[in-house]
């Protein structure tokens, strides 16, 4: 698979998680808003209500919105350059036109892609092995709660351990959430840090995924540069950024 091949599948999910078009990422400097739509091929931890989802793939911004809050995302994207609309003080001004409307700004998230010129398996100090599904089971505890998703078990497609004789204390695992793409996430025991571990645990997982003819793809929030440079040194590139915004209600429950 090549870079552009994995860029494309990457659009084309992102294109049936907001209901546009793959090619709508790609209008340089061009405001693209869309009706909201979120069909059963979206991506399975996206839940509605969603009032707002900013995409941007570099080039642009898509937005899909729900009627009611389009002319105040058009507005939005309008006003402000595409790369300031997913930062402060402009997201700010989205804000406040929201809550009058009992809208907030929720999550934002920077999403990263393997460069195959730059994805190889890195070195461990530790031994490294293959999971499977039936070796989760005993492993859906806090510590591995980035690498397993215990409430969508069910998508927990393959993991990679790293052992410290019989102890694991590093796990990445992917999730399939969608039908083209598995999500990574890595978690390492506090007491091994700084290793190298989680580097040679998504790197492997990132090309045993790639093996099985799946995109991976990672994710992390922005202010998270650990994970960030993680993605990167694991061979993995930023590729697009997302932002959504839901009601109120929504948003204040999550910071209780």
């Amino acid at each position: 698979m090549t870079n552009k091949e994995i860029l494309r599948i990457a659009m084309e999910q992102s294109a049936l998680d907001l209901n546009c078009s793959p090619d709508d990422f790609m209008r340089n400097d061009h405001v693209v808003v869309v009706n909201s739509k979120l069909g059963p091929s979206a991506k399975k931890y996206y839940k509605e209500p969603i009032t707002c989802f900013f995409v941007s793939y570099g080039s642009n911004i898509v937005a899909s919105v729900k009627e009611e809050y389009h002319d105040i995302a058009a507005e939005y994207i309008n006003k402000f350059e595409h790369s300031h609309c997913f930062r402060t003080p402009n997201i700010h001004w989205l804000d406040e036109k929201l809550a009058e409307k009992g809208q907030k700004v929720c999550f934002m998230a920077e999403y990263f892609l393997p460069d195959i010129n730059k994805l190889r398996p890195l070195p461990c100090d530790y031994e490294m092995s293959i999971l499977d599904p039936p070796d989760f089971a005993d492993l859906y505890r806090p510590e591995w709660r980035n690498a397993l998703t215990e409430s969508r078990r069910e998508l927990d497609m393959l993991g990679v351990g790293a052992y410290d004789g019989d102890r694991l204390i590093g796990l990445a695992g992917c999730s399939a959430d969608c039908e083209r793409m598995w999500q990574i996430g890595v978690d390492v025991l506090p007491e091994y840090p700084k290793r190298g571990i989680s580097a040679a645990l998504t790197s492997r997982l990132a090309i045993e995924v790639l093996k099985r003819g799946k995109v991976p793809f990672y994710c992390c929030a922005w202010s998270n540069i650990r994970s960030a440079g993680n993605a990167v040194k694991s061979g993995l590139v930023p590729a697009w950024a997302e932002m959504t915004v839901m009601p109120k209600e929504m948003v204040d429950e999550l910071n209780r």
